[in-house]
């Protein structure tokens, strides 16, 4: 079964909208795992516009689960990874201004980079992911860099599906394919929902891990957060 990493960015959005507490976002991703999720995932932005640094801080101290850590690698992206050292750091290379990740990396550009952060996470025995875009020379460039994992960046995907559903997954399977014969593990993420998730599940091979937010936090306001953690972890079941 591909495990599900519930993103909670929007949780915070919505309490940050007030200031205070409510909803409380600590609580928020206890019951979360309590409701069958297998991991927790945030991605902390540098104008904190929804998770708080602090948040991460205190994430910590409760995720009994995977806890991933997304997001753009700058100096106090790195500083905040190295003293939390949870399970899987993803990177992501977002402008500052971004409302949302919009690509993957150019792995072969940044390969130098990219490297030199997967060895400085590597060495506080950190699971390394890197983002990229269904694109099998930007895999070939992660596993040079020596990534753990990769995730697709899936918002290509989620266009295209409710159109052609097989030329949507298609070069998703490639890459996958390409990740495995390499040796990387598979993560995916971005825009993936109760629509199009089972599909995606079904075709790509070798997928260990969706981290999936918006679409069920949204989800949620209609069906109840623990029904749509269900729903979502049924869409992840391979029929056997």
């Amino acid at each position: 079964m591909t495990r599900l990493s519930v993103n909670i960015n929007k949780i915070a959005t919505i309490r940050n909208a007030r200031g205070g507490n409510n909803p409380n976002l600590v609580q928020i991703a206890i019951d979360c795992e309590r409701f069958g999720a297998q991991g927790i995932t945030v991605h902390p932005r540098p104008d904190e516009r929804h998770i708080r640094y602090q948040d991460v801080l205190d994430l910590k101290e409760v995720v009994t689960t995977e806890f991933n850590i997304e997001g753009n690698p700058d100096e106090r992206f790195i500083e905040l990874v190295k003293r939390v050292r949870p399970e899987q750091v993803t990177l992501v290379p977002d402008a500052p201004d971004a409302i949302t990740s919009n690509a993957g990396w150019d792995t072969i550009r940044h390969a130098d980079h990219l490297r030199y952060l997967v060895d400085t996470f590597k060495e506080d025995g950190i699971r390394v992911s890197i983002f990229v875009d269904a694109n099998e020379r930007m895999v070939e460039g992660a596993k040079a860099v020596g990534t753990d994992r990769i995730e697709l960046y899936t918002e290509p995907y989620a266009t295209q599906y409710p159109t052609d559903q097989e030329a949507a997954v298609a070069s998703f399977v490639r890459a996958a394919q390409k990740a495995h014969e390499l040796g990387l593990e598979l993560n995916a993420g971005h825009d993936l929902s109760l629509e199009n998730l089972r599909f995606f599940n079904e075709r790509i091979p070798y997928l260990k891990e969706v981290s999936i937010g918006h679409a069920l936090i949204s989800d949620a306001l209609y069906f109840g957060l623990e029904n749509t953690i269900q729903m979502y972890l049924r869409c992840l079941v391979q029929d056997s």
